[in-house]
């Protein structure tokens, strides 16, 4: 008997023992529970607004200039109230508030949202043209990079397309047609490159491309020049003589045609006898000075 209280006194010790390690256990892990509530930050309640004063807080921000304070709030408007009056209006002032602030991403990203949701919403032209300015102001050097430049002259296209008589078609036709010149002067960088080091085959697929994808705009008329060249370099009269024709008929004030006439009646050039005759004296009174 002696025994058995020697062994519930030992097993009573050893209870305690553990009753006491589980308790400072408990002890630690409530203490950093507390340390790790008192170490997050609180997260702000979004407390609900009126519409009304939300849309005049962000409007005044971006009047005062502060657009990028603006923009989350015009956000909230959205957000908070998204069937109201303001909700789609807000939308596309976020969008413009994104664009003050050279934050063309999110810009870009809030007009694509807009023309989505809003097909039809009056509103919708100025986001597409809205869109087209974002890529327009983000072209910096063609020559380097067109992709910027190529996203511009789509945008425009696009909204030229939806919209030919719009009010922002003079202005998108306008930076649409600079777009082009600056693509098709970047082609023709790289066909100058290539017959000046006598790649002539290379430099006549630039020079028809500038041609035929971008025919409105400055270049054509050099584009046709250099055409001519490349020709006659390459030994091809019959060619040369065909794309002559056709700057002279279609580019008579231009100074490269002037420059193709030189070409063809120079005899120090070695041309044959006779390149572009019918041309010119068909289209002579154009060029009569008097």
């Amino acid at each position: 008997m002696l025994t058995a209280m020697v062994g519930l006194l030992e097993n009573a010790r050893l209870w305690r023992a553990a009753l006491a390690k589980r308790l400072t256990q408990l002890t630690a892990l409530a203490c950093l529970t507390v340390l790790a509530a008192c170490s997050t930050p609180e997260v702000p309640e979004q407390v609900e607004r009126p519409a009304g004063e939300l849309y005049d807080e962000a409007l005044d921000l971006a009047m005062d200039g502060n657009a990028k304070k603006a923009a989350p709030i015009f956000e909230e408007v959205e957000r908070q109230h998204p069937y109201s009056d303001l909700a789609v209006r807000s939308q596309i002032m976020a969008a413009w508030a994104f664009y003050q602030d050279n934050d063309y991403p999110k810009a870009v990203a809030s007009l694509d949202r807009f023309i989505e949701l809003n097909p039809a919403d009056p509103l919708v032209e100025y986001a597409y043209y809205l869109k087209a300015l974002s890529y327009y102001e983000q072209i910096v050097d063609v020559e380097r990079d067109a992709e910027m430049t190529l996203l511009a002259l789509n945008a425009f296209d696009d909204l030229l397309r939806r919209f030919p008589e719009g009010t922002y078609s003079r202005d998108a036709r306008l930076k649409a047609d600079l777009a082009r010149s600056h693509l098709a002067g970047k082609e023709m960088a790289v066909a100058r490159f290539y017959a000046q080091n006598g790649h002539y085959t290379a430099a006549i697929r630039r020079f028809k491309k500038v041609v035929t994808d971008h025919e409105t705009s400055n270049q054509v008329p050099e584009a046709l020049y250099r055409l001519v060249e490349s020709y006659l370099a390459l030994g091809l009269v019959d060619e040369a003589d065909r794309i002559g024709s056709v700057a002279v008929y279609n580019f008579p004030d231009s100074f490269w045609t002037q420059e193709l006439l030189k070409l063809a009646e120079d005899p120090s050039r070695e041309l044959p006898k006779g390149m572009f005759q019918r041309t010119i004296e068909s289209v002579a009174s154009l060029f009569d000075q008097e």
